[in-house]
């Protein structure tokens, strides 16, 4: 039990409330309501498989750069706490995990495994090379909400796109506002970020602006599916949420990028997902 508390410390579990949510929602618009166990529990189980994998990953990819970041330096690999072969094979875990789901749900999911299994291995990189980086890692784990619709429909629709690019953006967004805290350190070691090439307020805007974009598409989402009133109600609980979000945040003070970070987009996930599951009942 103390090792398994390791591996989910080391990859972040609790991180799953992200996007699990808008699968979950993505799944359930899709259907028009429960699409049956079998479909629940396979996006269940690629969800949890991409999650893992690309955050077992991630660790090993950063390993070198968690060592030298004041930050990261209590991180799970820098201190010895888990092995490099432990985490490729969580890395391994989650890759079957999530080619079992993909294989078994229908043909477009079989055929996207090897683009999902790219993007979950490639966004690690970006930052190496791209002050993107926020974006591909948005684009990435944003594919969330367009998996749920795509693993009960099989194929793509406009409202499945838009909310695609709504998580994206919103990941994108608060991806932003997380990577100031390591503005000294990333324009030191060459890490490319938007708050190390444009500054940290030019980066508070436009994670300001990726947000509002970001809600614009959830908003087409409802629009394209013709939701009802409990789906805009939601939408205005996010929006409000996001709001709060940036006013926690300024160029003068970062002390509560965590808080954020975490309890408030937890909120933008959940609500949504709750008053989607309401819209759809009620």
């Amino acid at each position: 039990m103390s090792r398994l508390k390791l591996y989910l410390e080391l990859i972040r579990f609790e991180h799953t409330l992200f996007a699990l949510p808008f699968a979950y929602g993505g799944m359930l618009l899709a259907a028009g309501g429960w699409p049956g166990w079998h479909t629940f529990l396979l996006v269940t189980l690629a969800m949890v498989g991409a999650r893992t994998m690309a955050m077992a990953l991630n660790r090993l990819i950063d390993w070198p750069l968690d060592a030298l970041n004041p930050r990261t330096q209590n991180r799970h690999l820098p201190r010895g706490l888990v092995k490099p072969w432990e985490t490729l094979l969580l890395a391994l875990l989650g890759l079957a995990l999530l080619v079992y789901a993909g294989l078994s749900l229908n043909p477009l999911t079989a055929r996207l495994l090897p683009v999902a299994v790219f993007f979950l291995a490639f966004y690690s990189y970006t930052k190496r090379f791209t002050w993107l980086c926020h974006y591909v890692l948005g684009l990435t784990i944003g594919a969330a909400a367009v998996g749920g619709w795509i693993a009960v429909t099989g194929s793509f629709a406009p409202t499945a796109l838009w909310l695609w690019a709504g998580v994206a953006l919103w990941i994108a967004g608060f991806d932003i506002l997380y990577a100031t805290q390591d503005y000294a350190f990333d324009r030191t070691y060459g890490v490319k970020s938007i708050p190390a090439r444009f500054g940290i307020p030019k980066a508070l805007l436009l994670a300001r602006a990726s947000h509002l974009l970001a809600w614009l598409s959830l908003l087409l989402a409802g629009l394209t599916y013709g939701a009802g009133a409990f789906y805009y109600l939601g939408l205005a609980l996010v929006g409000a949420l996001l709001l709060y979000e940036h006013r926690l945040v300024s160029p003068e003070d970062l002390s509560r990028v965590d808080l954020a970070f975490f309890q408030a987009n937890v909120g933008v996930s959940l609500g949504m997902f709750l008053f989607i599951l309401l819209d759809l009942a009620l």
